[in-house]
């Protein structure tokens, strides 16, 4: 437990750690970060893999399949980028492609069937927007996700741990809870492609990245993350994350587990209603 006090939530008022918009995205992009595997072998235990999708074939940018997370039977879908060069190719730098999406939701719906409850990581910089993605059917596929999340009838919860890039992002994003690594963002375009577009100048990347929000902290202040998990300022110190998740994530199942599934799907409904959602005086 002392590890778990020394690495808290990140607080509203904690200003000393505070870092410009850029600076996050960077170091959502640092060598060395964590990957979903990672993730998955701190915090889960005999964990199986599955593969494919039942319609064309397996997707290796994600990794998805069951295990405990301490005695709770938990499906993990996972983003991969891979850490050397090697493995970056082989996972096509955690850009999917239509098949990894339908993979994700036939486990998602395997979870449903044997009522167990979800964690979804994200860190991708998109889906793969290549020709082959296209014919088969990348739009539709993410659609599909998002559609099927949202009634799925088992607790979800999504964990951000790099980057959230667009639709690829938030093709595993509709949870009933999104968590956040200090570090890790979540946009509907990255900072240079957004750049790009209003200035015609992708080094005005700054700007853009201030202007989007796109930090854990933003989202939280606007609503669309509850939870922005602290990292620790050493790298090799990462397992005081995974201590902190492993304990978050069981007791906020053991929670969801309680509801109704009708008021689990009312919560999750209301949850995204509200996003964007003015106020009566209009700020």
């Amino acid at each position: 437990m002392e590890l778990i006090k020394n690495l808290p939530e990140m607080d509203e008022g904690d200003d000393a750690r505070r870092m410009d918009a850029y600076k996050r995205v960077a170091a959502s992009r640092a060598k060395g970060r964590p990957t979903g595997m990672d993730f998955i072998e701190n915090l889960i235990i005999d964990f199986m893999e599955f593969h494919g999708d039942r319609r064309y074939g397996d997707d290796p940018a994600l990794v998805a399949g069951v295990g405990k997370l301490k005695n709770m039977p938990v499906t993990v879908i996972a983003m991969e980028k891979g850490h050397s060069t090697k493995e970056k190719v082989k996972r096509n730098f955690g850009s999917m492609h239509p098949e990894g999406y339908r993979k994700a939701l036939r486990q998602m719906k395997l979870a449903e069937k044997f009522g167990r409850p979800v964690i979804c990581i994200v860190d991708t910089s998109g889906a793969y927007c290549g020709i082959q993605a296209e014919e088969r059917g990348q739009g539709q596929a993410i659609a599909e996700n998002l559609m099927e999340m949202m009634t799925l009838r088992t607790p979800i919860i999504t964990l951000f741990i790099g980057e959230g890039g667009s639709g690829g992002a938030l093709g595993m994003a509709v949870a009933d809870q999104v968590w956040m690594l200090e570090n890790s963002f979540y946009s509907v375009i990255s900072p240079e492609g957004c750049a790009s577009i209003l200035w015609k100048d992708a080094s005005k990347m700054k700007e853009a990245a201030e202007s989007l929000r796109l930090t854990a902290r933003d989202l939280k202040e606007l609503g669309v993350a509850e939870k922005v998990i602290r990292e620790p300022e050493m790298e090799k110190d990462f397992k005081k994350v995974y201590y902190l998740l492993e304990d978050l994530l069981y007791d906020a199942f053991q929670k969801s587990k309680k509801l109704p599934v009708e008021e689990l799907l009312e919560q999750r409904y209301e949850k995204f209603r509200k996003i964007g959602r003015q106020q009566a005086d209009g700020r």
